[in-house]
């Protein structure tokens, strides 16, 4: 017998198949939500000598400088990690457009069907 968090069972068949049908529509934002908090944009420059990592809201979670990218000099190693940050953040902005995407499109026709009803 199902039970909600607080662990008193569901007596009513109706409420128990209602929990059900709801567990089973959250499922996939659940996922969506796993999904987006491991992501991870990558973003490279310098030819590759520079490389980023950012989190979602593109905030810098690694940074790899490579030997011969300390040759370019300050400034230039500036605009590389710079560069390569954009990219990086680029990068999850595509990942999180395209979860987004997937994760909401089983929820796209109902959000249809209520906009024509309520039109």
């Amino acid at each position: 017998m199902a039970t909600p968090d607080d662990g008193i069972p569901i007596v009513d068949p109706e409420i128990h198949r209602l929990l059900a049908e709801f567990q089973a529509e959250t499922r996939p934002l659940e996922a969506l939500q796993e999904n987006l908090n491991s992501l991870r944009g990558r973003g490279e420059a310098a030819n590759g000598e520079v490389e980023v990592e950012v989190l979602p809201s593109g905030a810098l979670s690694g940074l790899k400088i490579h030997p011969r990218a300390l040759r370019l000099g300050s400034e230039a190693l500036a605009e590389a990690v710079l560069a390569a940050a954009n990219n990086a953040a680029t990068d999850a902005a595509r990942q999180m457009s395209d979860m987004m995407v997937g994760g909401l499109s089983p929820f796209a026709e109902e959000a249809r069907r209520f906009s024509r009803e309520q039109g």
